[in-house]
């Protein structure tokens, strides 16, 4: 699927590309920035040990670090303008695979189990505008714009400018901007999404992000895993499980891909990724070891399928590394502290306490215990952030009545804020 050609011309600071089509633009994006920045390709080979270096040195890794996010809808069609339920099931999404509450954990093979975990980065729509009002944390932009494929810096940052057709940010220090529009070319997607590292991240090259306004990008049809619109950029329609989003907000904070576009010789800049020699081609083979590399105690471990920094399906990608995680906190405790500390965007910085749920695994009835003080609403919802029932805050009881083998998440809002756990499921005896 990969080596799909779209040949574009595209006249962009006034030269033609021929352009393959990938899922992430953002190494493609980067690389416009050579030109300016000479020996881009020999600093990265440099890079690996700085970004280890600053990986999660600070702060308790256990501290959740919400991000306030902002969602721009830009639509040239009815299509395009996307619901709110699949504005909200992005933001799910999102959460259950950054906080590892996502059902398909259970595919991770066995090899991978002691090197994943739970990154405690979760998301919210903001709630309070850059001017201090209330608001939805959703933006709604009609344009003229038929695709923003090569409108402004490569590929499509015209979407950023409200004089280009799209819509200036909100405040980037204080917001993870996501601009959701149309880039395709003659009608298939020629991107699925890019996104911008912090500027002056170790294991990126210096000048990475020049010229580019910090965001991430996502192609309106792969955006949320409830969308209606069909994937197809050349070979049948692909899954879409919102885990464009995951992967480019992993560029946002920091990662590369795992296969840190290059071979074997190439790094990503973090210790516990098995190296590659590419990327996967949308597919789930897990029979891949194209490199040998030296994971620790594990050894030389096979292509990781199951990464969000990979180019696999959605369906097999479930994951990411500890090292990985250290990373992407240490990005929030530095480069991108503005989000999570003193961020005037977040109403509310206080912790709220884990309540307990028990037995978990089950197959009859579930007691919640130690509610956080003014608990308001208990929700069950389905693994894809479908909500399934309210829950009565008196009884703190949820039954396993007409709920099938899986996984469920139960969210408990309070005055304290939000806190949600994932409840397993199993058939019964």
């Amino acid at each position: 699927m990969k080596n799909t050609l779209l040949l574009i011309a595209l006249f962009l600071t006034g030269a033609i590309y021929a352009q393959e089509f990938h899922r992430c633009a953002t190494h493609q994006a980067l690389l416009q920035q050579e030109e300016s920045n000479p020996g881009y390709m020999n600093q990265i080979n440099e890079t690996f040990e700085r970004a280890k270096a600053m990986s999660g040195l600070n702060g308790d890794r256990e501290e959740v670090y919400t991000i306030p996010v902002v969602v721009h809808i830009v639509y040239n069609t009815p299509e395009e303008n996307l619901h709110d339920s699949i504005i909200f099931n992005q933001i799910e999404s999102l959460n259950a695979d950054f906080r590892r509450m996502n059902a398909d954990t259970v595919n991770l093979r066995d090899t991978f189990q002691t090197i994943v975990g739970d990154s405690y980065i979760q998301f919210k729509l903001a709630e309070i505008d850059p001017d201090g009002n209330p608001t939805t944390g959703i933006t709604r932009t009609e344009t003229s714009v038929n695709s923003f494929f090569g409108v402004g810096t490569f590929p499509a940052d015209g979407v950023k400018y409200t004089s280009e057709g799209g819509i200036d940010p909100w405040n980037q220090d204080n917001y993870l901007n996501i601009w959701v529009c149309d880039m395709s070319f003659f009608d298939t997607p020629a991107v699925l999404g890019y996104a911008t590292p912090p500027d002056g991240l170790p294991n990126w090259p210096d000048g990475s992000v020049d010229g580019l306004e910090d965001g991430v990008v996502i192609q309106y049809q792969s955006f949320g895993s409830n969308n209606p619109n069909p994937l197809d950029v050349g070979g049948g329609p692909l899954d879409v499980l919102g885990r464009t989003a995951t992967h480019e907000v992993g560029h946002y904070l920091g990662l590369r891909h795992i296969w840190a576009d290059g071979g074997c010789t190439e790094e990503d800049g973090i210790d516990d990724t098995p190296n590659a020699v590419d990327q996967s081609e949308f597919d789930c083979d897990d029979t891949k070891n194209t490199c040998t590399d030296d994971i620790g105690e594990l050894g030389d471990l096979p292509d990781m399928i199951e990464n969000y920094m990979d180019y696999s399906a959605e369906s097999c990608q479930n994951s990411f590394t500890k090292g990985q995680v250290d990373l992407m906190r240490g990005v929030l405790e530095t480069e991108r502290i503005d989000l999570i500390q003193g961020n005037p965007a977040i109403v509310s910085e206080k912790s709220v306490a884990q309540f307990k749920m028990y037995p978990n695994p089950a197959n009859g009835m579930v007691t919640l215990n130690n509610l956080p003080e003014g608990t308001k609403q208990i929700e069950l919802y389905s693994e894809t952030g479908q909500l399934l029932r309210s829950i009565n805050t008196a009884s703190q009881k949820v039954t396993m009545d007409e709920l099938n083998v899986g996984f469920y998440l139960v969210s408990v809002q309070s005055t304290e804020g939000v806190s949600t756990q994932k409840l397993v499921v199993t058939a019964s005896n």
